[in-house]
């Protein structure tokens, strides 16, 4: 425990640990080792209801919880157990209550979790529940996921200043264990390895199964760094279209909607050649980005390049907002039911836009491209 009393400019530390890990002393096997080792990543959120701090911590195989009404003086309370072990060991635990848009008040466990072996997200996972003082109870044992992508790892959240109660911001590291410690193309000149995403807003939901879900929607401070704005209108595809419009950071925002055609979708980063591209499109009961295209010889990040979350495969209509910057293509789909989040190996020259179906034609309506300023 560190504390601080000039605001944070300079802190002063206990000389002891307050949450001791004591399973190292009694690990034997080669799980209770593995578990002792994983021991991580504590977040700490204020219980009004009982006025008390809960504190959780990742371990390997659960979750771990402890109150306190001092930040000083813990009690181990019962751990979470999440049944599917596949879904990984807990990193960058998140503890909070959040108002949904019903008004109803709800408990969020979340944790950076590596599902891949399962086919499942490498990013944020989440169980909606109850914290009763003692142990945290999920309405379901399979949790959901905030982020589709393969690079939306680490994240942290907190509450909005505006709205504490309704709202929280996000942020993650976009990279993966998967491939983190690889050279990248600018390793060499300037140490670049990998960004955070763009922040974003969390708002909780009622979805018409009865269930919640968090949305996520860009942060709404963006807008600021717009430097210029093209609408380029409404267009009919019936196989590809390249658009009028070239950059390296910006926002695409549009609608598409089909009757017969089974792929449809947006290509960003794309060479003048059009041999070099991201995907981002609907296939069925997917919304996938793919980024194979778009990789570089010697800094490959294949297999892990075609990424895709969940959507209704009688869908007809799909409402995107593409955030592309020299590294990165963050999509929000639909209002933020679902995101994908993707590191992306641009090249100088990547900065075109094209339109493309298959089997049958499609509309593409509102197309808005706001142009974004560095920065840095």
């Amino acid at each position: 425990l560190y504390w601080s009393t000039d605001g944070g400019f300079t802190f002063t530390p206990r000389p002891d640990p307050v949450i001791v890990n004591t399973d190292g002393r009694t690990a034997t096997t080669p799980a209770e080792i593995e578990n002792a080792e994983w021991f991580r990543d504590p977040k700490i959120h204020w219980d009004a209801a009982r006025g008390e701090w809960v504190c959780v911590i990742g371990r390997a195989r659960y979750a771990a919880f402890y109150t306190s009404s001092n930040l000083i003086d813990w009690q181990l309370k019962r751990n979470f157990d999440y049944p599917n072990h596949a879904l990984g060991g807990i990193e960058c635990p998140d503890l909070f209550e959040m108002t949904a848009n019903d008004g109803t008040r709800h408990w969020v466990l979340g944790a950076s979790m590596d599902a891949y072996s399962i086919g499942l997200p490498m990013t944020y996972a989440y169980w909606m529940g109850t914290w009763n003082g003692e142990e945290f109870i999920a309405y379901d044992l399979t949790p959901q996921w905030l982020d589709w992508g393969w690079d939306w790892y680490a994240a942290v959240t907190w509450p909005a200043v505006d709205a504490p109660e309704t709202k929280r911001l996000a942020i993650a590291w976009m990279n993966n264990w998967k491939y983190a410690a690889r050279d990248v193309p600018t390793d060499a000149s300037d140490g670049y390895n990998g960004q955070n995403s763009i922040v974003r807003e969390l708002r909780l939901e009622r979805q018409s199964g009865g269930w919640y879900s968090l949305l996520s929607s860009p942060v709404s401070t963006l807008s600021d760094y717009v430097t210029a704005t093209t609408t380029l209108g409404d267009r009919t595809v019936n196989g590809s279209l390249v658009l009028p419009w070239n950059g390296r950071a910006y926002e695409l925002e549009l609608d598409i909607s089909w009757d017969t055609a089974t792929n449809v979708g947006v290509s960003v980063g794309r060479s003048a050649d059009g041999s070099r591209h991201t995907n981002i499109g609907k296939y069925g009961a997917e919304i996938y980005v793919d980024r194979a295209p778009s990789d570089l010889a010697g800094y490959s990040l294949a297999p892990y390049t075609r990424a895709a979350g969940p959507i209704d495969a009688a869908a007809r209509s799909v409402h995107l907002r593409i955030f592309v910057d020299t590294q990165s293509v963050e999509v929000f789909v639909n209002a933020g039911h679902t995101v994908l989040s993707q590191q992306v190996h641009f090249t100088e020259g990547d900065t075109g836009i094209s339109l493309y179906t298959d089997g049958g034609p499609a509309d593409f309506i509102g197309i808005t491209i706001r142009q974004l300023r560095s920065i840095g």
